[in-house]
This record gives C-alpha cells, structure tokens and sequence, in this order.
C-alpha cells in the first residue's frame, strides 16, 4: 500500500457584526459536516495564496489576509491509499462580498456557505483541527480587541 503527502490551505474569515464576531463555514457538497473552507495548494501558489483563493472560490466573500494561525496535521485512507495530509490555515478579516454566492463549478464542491457565530463555530465545526484553529483565532481577535 503506497502513501502520499498532500498539502492544502484554507482560511478562517472573520467579521464583526455588530460586537459579535462571526466566521464563514461551509457544508461540502454531499457531507453534513461543517467546515472551514480549504483545499489544495494548486502549482506556483504558495499556500497563503491558495488560502486567499479557496476562501473567496468556497464562500464567496473577499477577504484581507491578516496572518497565519497554524498547521493542521492528520492521516486519512483513500483507496487503499494512507494521506498523510496538511494543512496551512490562516486568519483573514472580511472585506467585502455576498456569502454563498458562489459559481455553479463551486456548488460541486459547496452545498452551503454561511455566518456562524465564532463562539458556536469552536464547537460546530466537525473536525478537531479546525475547532483548534476557530480557538486561536478567538484568543487573538480576543487580545486586539
């Protein structure tokens, strides 16, 4: 059985509404799992790019890239295969755009894209290194504040 290493990027999307801080989620197309948007480090991009353009591609919105927050790191099987995978998160802040509106190519990959509260997003995202990624967000955000 072969093993493969995959790199990916994605981002957490922040914005104040009205003292409340909210993050972009999304549900991927056919899973009922919510998530950070994300996805592969395409050739000549470095992965802040790739976060950038997955962000915009997977929500919708465009947003200013403030920092990166961390590497997530897991294994998972694909066709008898083992992934050794990361992942680059970084933390941006809202500019501007409409959520969930998204091209028709993205709605294969994204069924839903929405605001969700950062305090439930600690909680509501499905994978632990996400909800990992949601906290330091919160205790940054928190200390600038």
């Amino acid at each position: 059985m072969a093993s493969t290493r995959e790199f990916s990027a994605g981002g957490i999307v922040i914005r104040d509404a009205e003292g409340r801080l909210e993050v972009a989620v999304i549900r991927p197309a056919g899973k009922s799992v919510t998530a950070l948007p994300k996805g592969h480090i395409d050739p000549g991009e470095d992965a802040a790019q790739a976060a950038t353009r997955e962000v915009e591609e997977e929500t919708g919105l465009i947003a200013k890239l403030e920092g990166k927050l961390g590497d997530v790191k897991y294994v998972y099987r694909w066709r008898g295969n083992t992934i050794f995978k990361e992942v680059a998160f970084f933390l941006f802040r809202y500019q501007s755009g409409q959520i969930d509106v998204l091209t028709e190519q993205m709605r294969k990959e994204v069924d839903r894209a929405y605001w969700l509260p950062l305090d439930e997003a600690l909680t509501r995202l499905t994978y632990p290194g996400e909800r990992e990624m949601a906290t330091r967000a919160r205790t940054l955000l928190i200390a600038s504040r």
